[in-house]
């Protein structure tokens, strides 16, 4: 089976990152193969490329360099651990920020739903919800319940149950929500346990 082409160009350049970091320490083939136990001319061939480098070739030369072995196959770096919070519109007013990253179970968001009047438009879907209020008042319409949450107040249903939201006294409110499109229901603690 062939290698992809980035796996190969991440082996092309272990020879002479092994050159550079054997030049920079100082130390000639020899030295390096004594303290390795990894004869010169394999240490050669590596640098050269002609060899292939292995796992038993590169864990005495990340001993021997003192360096973690991510440095001697340049592994990639971790990806920015961050992000991007780009605002998206609310179909019926306000919007919306993806807290997660990609695809999973479980979604995270940041709403800013707008006052959207008297007259509720209940809906249904698959999946769980999860909301808490972080700013403002939350009229939350869920069958036959019509509800108002403050600040630090949680609701939780299943999405199936016709439902609707508004901001509750003509303002925005913000809500964080977390849901599952195929009905995973959230696990949350209000404290660790002692």
């Amino acid at each position: 089976m062939d290698e992809a082409p980035t796996y190969r160009a991440v082996l092309d350049e272990v020879g002479p990152r092994l050159r550079r970091l054997r030049a920079k320490r100082g130390l000639t083939l020899a030295a390096l193969a004594e303290t390795t136990g990894i004869s010169k001319s394999t240490l050669s061939r590596l640098e050269s490329g002609q060899r292939r480098p292995s796992l038993e070739l590169l864990l005495p030369l990340a001993g021997a360099y003192n360096v973690p072995l991510d440095d001697l196959v340049g592994a990639p770096e971790v990806g920015d651990p961050r992000v991007r919070l780009t605002p998206r519109p609310l179909a019926h007013g306000g919007s919306f920020i993806p807290l997660s990253r990609g695809p999973g179970p479980l979604q995270a968001y940041k709403m800013i739903i707008s006052d959207r009047g008297n007259e509720p438009t209940l809906r249904s879907h698959e999946g769980y919800e999860w909301l808490y209020v972080l700013e403002g008042r939350l009229r939350l319409v869920l069958g036959e319940h019509d509800i108002v949450l403050g600040p630090g107040e949680v609701a939780e249903f299943d999405t199936r149950v016709p439902h609707w939201f508004s901001g509750a006294d003509g303002r925005p409110v913000e809500v964080l929500s977390l849901f599952g499109r195929q009905g995973e229901r959230m696990h949350v603690r209000a404290k660790p346990r002692s």
